[in-house]
């Protein structure tokens, strides 16, 4: 049987404590104090999780780091990689052949290739299959808000990171114009020229996000940041926001303001064969991963996909993913059984009944805009 493991750590305070039962209740103050002396430890066992192709099951393991985002900034590097390469060890010792990193720990530094140099077992950032996943999402909310990526600007916030520039490559002969977003401007304009002469849609490319979401009617949005910067002013009516960063990038004032605009979280698959997701020192009790049964984050189903195929190799590593390797880890999912889970915004699903509501909000938006001659 092949085995896994993946690294999770807590996104907020609320994250703390359903990873760890016994920080509910406790102050940030506290909880600070606890996760600054606090080792890794395996907090989840998975099982049932079987390829639609070839019958085989796999079984892994989540394994936290105990760090906060920003600790990924203001800690020592070396700190962090110690903590991170650590749960890599843990990994190893229970058998796992592959190891993928989740959120910030495939952020840090140079994305996972440090970590893959120092690490007993094969490491993968889950990128890929979340560049798929993501511009699938982008893709099905258009349809569902009866745009044509053709005929449309797209912006990509954050594009010069790993899972951004993979995105504009993947849909860059699919959308009219292509906006690039991010915030250092020499290596934005370097990604700027080099991706003009790969893609058929015109680029243009700017450091203010507001600027460059005003733009556009499709947007994808895949920084690291850990404060929300893209708000309810800033869209157009009826736009698409593709959102694949954990933190939220998008303000959830944009649900409470903006009837008319569609969010998706780009990154949940549906994960293949009867999954379980268990609690390995409350035995017994599921672990909950804030998602619907059986579903997982893209980046979660690229080590499983991965493991099923037997590939227990580096993968999606560093800044710059091949298309040749997103169309292959496309293929290989679809093969295995993962396929794009059903829509979600702001931790939520999003039944058709509110997707019908914001179609015809956009409608209704897009109708006075035309007939107010904004542009």
């Amino acid at each position: 049987m092949g085995k896994f493991a993946f690294l999770i750590h807590p996104l907020s305070l609320e994250d703390v404590a359903r990873y760890e039962p016994g920080a509910k209740g406790k102050g940030r103050a506290i909880i600070e104090k606890i996760l600054s002396w606090m080792p890794c430890w395996t907090t989840a066992h998975i099982t049932g999780v079987r390829s639609q192709a070839t019958g085989k099951e796999i079984e892994g393991w989540f394994i936290t780091v105990p760090l906060m985002p920003e600790h990924f900034v203001t800690l020592p590097r070396e700190e962090v990689y110690g903590r991170i390469l650590r749960a890599c060890e843990m990994a190893a010792e229970l058998g796992a052949e592959i190891v993928g990193l989740g959120a910030f720990t495939g952020v840090v530094g140079d994305g996972g290739v440090t970590i893959a140099e120092r690490s007993p077992i094969p490491v993968t950032t889950g990128n890929s299959l979340t560049v798929v996943a993501a511009v699938q999402s982008l893709l099905r909310g258009a349809r569902e808000m009866e745009i044509d990526p053709a005929e449309t600007t797209c912006t990509v916030v954050g594009a010069t990171g790993s899972i951004g520039s993979a995105a504009v490559r993947m849909l860059g002969d699919s959308v009219g114009r292509m906006v690039l977003v991010a915030r250092n401007q020499t290596r934005l304009r370097k990604f700027a020229q080099e991706i003009a002469g790969e893609i058929s849609a015109p680029v243009s490319f700017t450091t203010d996000v507001s600027e460059g979401v005003r733009q556009a009617q499709l947007i994808v949005t895949a920084t690291s940041s850990t404060l929300e910067i893209i708000h309810p002013e800033d869209l157009q009516p009826g736009a698409v926001v593709c959102e694949v960063s954990l933190p939220h990038d998008v303000s959830r004032r944009v649900a409470e303001l903006r009837p008319d605009v569609l969010v998706t979280e780009g990154g949940n698959m549906r994960v293949p064969g009867e999954p379980r997701f268990m609690r390995v020192r409350e035995q017994g009790e599921e672990f909950d991963l804030g998602l619907p049964p059986a579903t997982a984050l893209a980046c979660m189903s690229e080590t499983m996909a991965l493991a099923l195929e037997g590939r227990n190799e580096n993968y999606s590593l560093g800044r710059g993913i091949r298309l040749q390797q997103l169309y292959e880890i496309e293929e290989m999912a679809a093969r295995h059984g993962f396929e794009l889970a059903d829509l979600r915004a702001f931790d939520v699903a999003i039944s058709p009944e509110q997707i019908a509501r914001t179609r015809d909000a956009a409608r209704v938006a897009r109708l006075g805009r035309a007939v107010g001659g904004n542009p």
